[in-house]
C-alpha cells in the first residue's frame, strides 16, 4: 500500500505536469538535472534519514537538499499535494500528519542521477511559481515529485526550523502534529491500553495470568503492576478493555465459562491503584447516590453503596419491569443517564416488547408514567433527551418530560452523540457516512461511507477510517471542523485523555499524537 499511494501521486503530478506544458504551450522546456545523494546527515522531525537504501531517497541539486513528495513523507511534514488540469501542481500545508516511513529499497542508491525539471506552473501555499525560472526549481525522480528544502521555502514559506552545522548536518522540523512511537511492551497491543490521568494502563499475559501495568506518560518503560486475574478460556481472555466512565478510568475483563462466568470492573483510582468493585453480568451507572446496577439477565436493578455487594443493594424501580437490557443497537452506555435527582433508563414490560424510557426517582425511589415509547438508544445532554426510535431508526430530541419532541436527523441513524449542543451521527443508508445534524439547513455529510467507527473523546469526534481510506484516522472539533488527518493505517484507536493514541497498521506499533 506504500508504495501505491506514492506511486499514484507522483505519476498523478507528472501527467498533470505534461498536460499543463502541452495545453499552455509553455515555451520553457522540461530540463534533465544532475542530482546526488546527500553524503550528510539529515534529520526530519527527528528522524534520521537513511538514504543508501531508500527507494525514495532525499536527493541534493545546486546544494540544497531535496525530499520526495511521497505520500507519507510530505504529510509527515504537514504538507498536501494536489493536482487540476486548471491549476496544475498545488502544494499547501493542511492538518495533516503521519509515521515517518523508511521506504526501503533492496538495491543500494548510485551516488549520482539524472531528475526532471518540469517547465510549468506551480502554486504553493496560494503563491503562484513559475518552476522554469526558479534557480532550485522543483525535480522529479522515480516518478515522484521532489520539493527544494531552501530557507525561502522551509523557514520563511512553511514556518518550520532550519538548523545546519558540519556535525550534525541539515535538521527540519515541521510545525505540524508529530506521530510519535509509545514505547510499551510489545505484548502490551494484544489487549486493550488507555492513557488516563498522565499514565498509560496496558496488560500483558504470561502463563494464562493477566498482569495490569501502570506507566508513567514521560517515561512508559517505568512500569509497575497495579493488578492480575486469571483467565482459563483463550476467547475470554481476548475480552479485556479500558472504558472511561464520567472522569474515572475503569478494566472490564471476563473470567469463567459459560454460567459460571461473570464480567468483572476494576476501577483505576486518581493515584493509580486498582480497585475491583462489581461483577456479573451487569452494566452500571454512577450517581451522588450510590452505584446504580442495571443491564441483569433477570432485568432487576440495584442501587448499592461503595463497598457493598449490588445483591445486597437496594432494589429500585418497578419489580414488573425490566431495566437496561438494549435491543438493536450497540451504543455503549445508552442504557441509563442521570439528570438531577432523576435516573432515566430503558426499560420493558413483556418478554420481547420494546424499549421505553422510565424516570425514576432515586431520593424517594418513585416510578413515573413512561416518557417515551419504541426506542433502541437514547443520551440526555445538557438536559435535552435525544433518541433513536425503532420504527423508522431516525434521531429525535426532546424536553425531558418527552413534550417538544423534534426529529433531528435526515435518515436512519446508527451511532450519534452530542458535542455542546451539535450533533453528530452515522447513517447506513443509501448515502452512508459521518453527518452533521443541521436544525435549518442540509445535515452536512463530514466523511463518507468509509468511515469504521466514530467516538468523542476530550470533545473531539476520533473517527477510524476502513483501510481503503486515504487517512486512518480523522478528528473533527466539537463545530464539525477538521482538526487533523492522520496518515497512517490504523487498526485500534485506544482511550486518551491526552492527545490521540492508537495501535498502527504498518509496524503494529502502538503511536501517539500530542
Amino acid at each position: 500500500m506504500l508504495k501505491r499511494k506514492c506511486i499514484s501521486l507522483g505519476l498523478a503530478v507528472i501527467l498533470g505536469l505534461c498536460f499543463v506544458l502541452h495545453t499552455e504551450k509553455a515555451n520553457a522546456a522540461d530540463t534533465n538535472v544532475k542530482v546526488t545523494i546527500p553524503q550528510f546527515k539529515v534529520s526530519l522531525n527527528g528522524n534520521n534519514i537513511e538514504n543508501q537504501n531508500r527507494e525514495y531517497p532525499l536527493l541534493v541539486y545546486r546544494d540544497i537538499t531535496y525530499f520526495p513528495m511521497t505520500w507519507y513523507d510530505s504529510r509527515m511534514l504537514g504538507l498536501e499535494a494536489s493536482w487540476s488540469a486548471t491549476n496544475g501542481l498545488s502544494i499547501k500545508q493542511g492538518p495533516v500528519t503521519s509515521s515517518y516511513v523508511p521506504y526501503k529499497s533492496d538495491s543500494r542508491n548510485a551516488q549520482t542521477y539524472w531528475a526532471e525539471a518540469p517547465a510549468s506552473v506551480v502554486t504553493i501555499n496560494g503563491k503562484v511559481i513559475d518552476n522554469s525560472k526558479e534557480t532550485y526549481p522543483l525535480i522529479s525522480f522515480r516518478d515522484v515529485t521532489y520539493f527544494p528544502l531552501t530557507w525561502r521555502f522551509a523557514h520563511d514559506e512553511f514556518g518550520w526550523d532550519y538548523q545546519w552545522s558540519d556535525a550534525s548536518g541539515l535538521s527540519i522540523t515541521s510545525n505540524n502534529d508529530q506521530v510519535k512511537d509509545v514505547e510499551l511492551s510489545d505484548k502490551a497491543t494484544l489487549k486493550d491500553v488507555a492513557l488516563h490521568n498522565g499514565s498509560y494502563y496496558y496488560v500483558e499475559t504470561i502463563d494464562d495470568v493477566n498482569h495490569v501495568y501502570q506507566a508513567p506518560l514521560h517515561q512508559p518503560t517505568s512500569k509497575k503492576e497495579i493488578h492480575s486475574f486469571y483467565t482459563d478460556d483463550k476467547y475470554y481472555s481476548s475480552r479485556v478493555t479500558f472504558q472511561v466512565r464520567g472522569s474515572s478510568l475503569w478494566l472490564m475483563y471476563h473470567t469463567g465459562r459459560g454460567v459460571t462466568g461473570r464480567d468483572n470492573y476494576v476501577k483505576i483510582t486518581q493515584d493509580g491503584k486498582a480497585e475491583k468493585q462489581l461483577h456479573g453480568y451487569l452494566d452500571f451507572l454512577e450517581s451522588s447516590y450510590g452505584t446504580i446496577v442495571f443491564g441483569l439477565p433477570g432485568g432487576d436493578m440495584y442501587l448499592t453503596q461503595p463497598g457493598e455487594d449490588w445483591s445486597k443493594g437496594k432494589r429500585i424501580g418497578d419489580f414488573n419491569t425490566t431495566y437496561g437490557n438494549q435491543r438493536g443497537i450497540n451504543i455503549p452506555f445508552s442504557a441509563a443517564g442521570i439528570s438531577g435527582d432523576s435516573l432515566y433508563v430503558l426499560c420493558s414490560g413483556e418478554p420481547g416488547e420494546q424499549n421505553s424510557l422510565c424516570r425514576i426517582n432515586l431520593k424517594t425511589n418513585t416510578t413515573y408514567p413512561t416518557i417515551q415509547s419504541g426506542l433502541k438508544a437514547f443520551k440526555i445532554m445538557d438536559n435535552i433527551l435525544y433518541f433513536i426510535r425503532s420504527k423508522d431508526d431516525m434521531l429525535y430530541s426532546s424536553a425531558l418530560d418527552g413534550t417538544a419532541e423534534t426529529l433531528i436527523s435526515e435518515r436512519p441513524v446508527s451511532w450519534f452523540d452530542v458535542i455542546n449542543g451539535n450533533v453528530f451521527y452515522m447513517s447506513k443508508d443509501q448515502n452512508p457516512g459521518l453527518y452533521q445534524a443541521d436544525p435549518i439547513n442540509n445535515d452536512k455529510l463530514l466523511l463518507p461511507s468509509n468511515v469504521s467507527s466514530v467516538q468523542v473523546m476530550n470533545n473531539k469526534l476520533v473517527c477510524q477510517m476502513t483501510k481503503d481510506a486515504n487517512y486512518g484516522v480523522v478528528l473533527f472539533d466539537g463545530l464539525g471542523n477538521i482538526l487533523l488527518s492522520v496518515a497512517d493505517p490504523v487498526t485500534r484507536i485506544y482511550k486518551s485523555d491526552s492527545g490521540l493514541l492508537f495501535h498502527g497498521a504498518n509496524d503494529s506499533g502502538i503511536k501517539t499524537v500530542r
